[in-house]
């Protein structure tokens, strides 16, 4: 009978560990287990989280990128826009300027033309009156043939 009783002792005492550990023991432990499954799926939606951001971070960086692209492109244009045009209405003024002084040398010219034409006439006429007192022998008045001598310098 000791066996007997050995064993409804040991199985007495099993019984209370049993019911020790599933109201002490147990709870705790599966708290803990909860909370670490939930702290790992917590984790792992983070993760995921922070895989979508940074996605929508790389996309947001390359259409700034585009962006920043395009208005450079758009700077530069139109920087060679105004260059172009800088050149084109130097040009402009080069061509007036040397019209102008073209145009100018021309007026200088006929000036002198006509000065020398003028001085030319004036000896002509000197010339003629002396060529003709020698002709006629006698003295010509300058003077009272000042009409005739006009017309032969306007003639020449």
């Amino acid at each position: 009978m000791a066996i007997n009783l050995t064993l409804l002792g040991q199985l007495i005492a099993f019984a209370i560990f049993t019911w020790f550990c599933m109201k002490f023991v147990w709870p705790p432990i599966t708290a803990a287990m909860d909370a670490r499954q939930k702290k790992i799926a917590e984790g792992l939606d983070a993760a995921g989280r922070a895989e979508r951001d940074l996605k929508l971070a790389q996309e947001k960086a390359a259409d700034m990128l585009r962006e920043t692209k395009q208005s450079a492109a758009e700077i530069i244009e139109k920087a060679n826009k105004t260059a172009n045009e800088i050149v084109e209405e130097a040009k402009q003024q080069a061509r007036a300027e040397g019209e102008r002084l073209l145009a100018g040398a021309k007026a200088e010219i006929d000036l002198e033309v006509n000065r020398v034409k003028d001085d030319l006439r004036k000896q002509v006429s000197v010339l003629a009156i002396a060529g003709a007192e020698k002709i006629l022998g006698s003295a010509v008045d300058a003077k009272a043939h000042n009409d005739l001598v006009e017309q032969l310098a306007t003639e020449l």
